[in-house]
């Protein structure tokens, strides 16, 4: 495995009777790099989470994470990564301090806890409070701050800003950037599209089990797929336009239409010269708009069936 590679999937598969969560994932993240996982719910994320770490065994295929197989070093795994689950369960009969001491200790006491109060202070949460009168949006500051706080190589987060607010999804996101620049690399699965285009560099988009596209997040959405807006001059029946390939008519009205177009607009051009254009209009998607794209229709732009 080449030293600059955090970590190496290939052909993972893992199913739960009938149910097949991952169906042969591919996928490699460079080290250094904020990599977003996404997908909706069900789609195999915590699965593939999961199966890094050595929670839960897959079927098939094979897994590195820093190098080192899960399987046969879970120790060396987990004492190098820093993980959040999806689904925090957090024994309730201590303070959060206590419980974040105790999470140390099984660490060999690596903390600086300096830094713990450095985070406890930017999430606001109190390190005397008793775990058991914490909301779970305040829980879910435990999990990010229990992943951090030894600074470890890598994260991987699992919804990493679920139940909190806007100013603390902010400062969350804030401080995987922060430890993405001291040298961690940070692998987070999310269905908030809008976080994973704010922070990621590199964006793995999972739908059925398989990872159907990565790419730079500037690339996905700059790519080849536009919405455009024509408006015409007088009325005109622009329902031939739907005929040419790569284009989709969203909504059309007499004045105008609007399109959605995959790949070059040469065609388009060419078919818009017979009528009276009087303004013609091209935004590129968003992510989110291109992540719809791929579970919409079943399949991305480029998607080999």
């Amino acid at each position: 495995m080449p030293a600059d590679i955090a970590l190496s999937i290939q052909d993972l598969r893992k199913s739960y009777g009938r149910v097949r969560a991952l169906r042969g994932l591919d996928l490699e993240v460079q080290r250094e790099e904020i990599f977003g996982f996404l997908g909706p719910n069900g789609a195999g994320k915590t699965t593939t989470i999961r199966c890094l770490l050595d929670l839960i065994r897959p079927d098939g295929g094979t897994a590195r994470v820093l190098g080192l197989d899960p399987q046969a070093q879970p120790v060396a795994v987990k004492a190098r990564c820093g993980y959040l689950p999806g689904e925090l369960a957090l024994q309730d009969n201590t303070t959060v301090e206590g419980l974040l001491r105790y999470l140390d200790r099984l660490r060999g006491r690596r903390v600086d806890w300096a830094y713990v109060r450095e985070l406890a202070g930017r999430l606001e949460l109190d390190l005397k409070r008793p775990l058991k009168n914490l909301s779970k949006g305040n829980k879910q500051k435990v999990g990010v701050i229990q992943a951090l706080m030894h600074r470890p190589e890598l994260l991987l987060l699992d919804e990493p800003t679920a139940g909190l607010d806007p100013l603390m999804q902010q400062e969350v996101l804030a401080l995987l950037r922060e430890a993405k620049a001291a040298g961690a690399t940070v692998f987070f699965s999310s269905h908030i599209i809008a976080e994973v285009e704010e922070v990621a560099e590199r964006v793995g988009i999972i739908r059925q089990g398989r990872v159907v596209e990565v790419a730079e997040v500037s690339t996905l959405v700059h790519r080849a797929l536009r919405r455009v807006t024509v408006r015409f001059k007088e009325p005109v029946g622009a329902s031939a336009l739907a005929g040419l390939p790569g284009v989709t008519v969203l909504s059309a009205e007499p004045a105008g239409v609007v399109l959605q177009v995959q790949g070059e607009m040469d065609a388009l051009i060419k078919a818009l010269a017979a009528w009276p254009v009087a303004d013609l209009e091209t935004v590129r998607p968003s992510l989110e708009e291109v992540f719809l794209a791929y579970y919409q229709t079943g399949h991305g732009p480029e998607e080999v069936r």
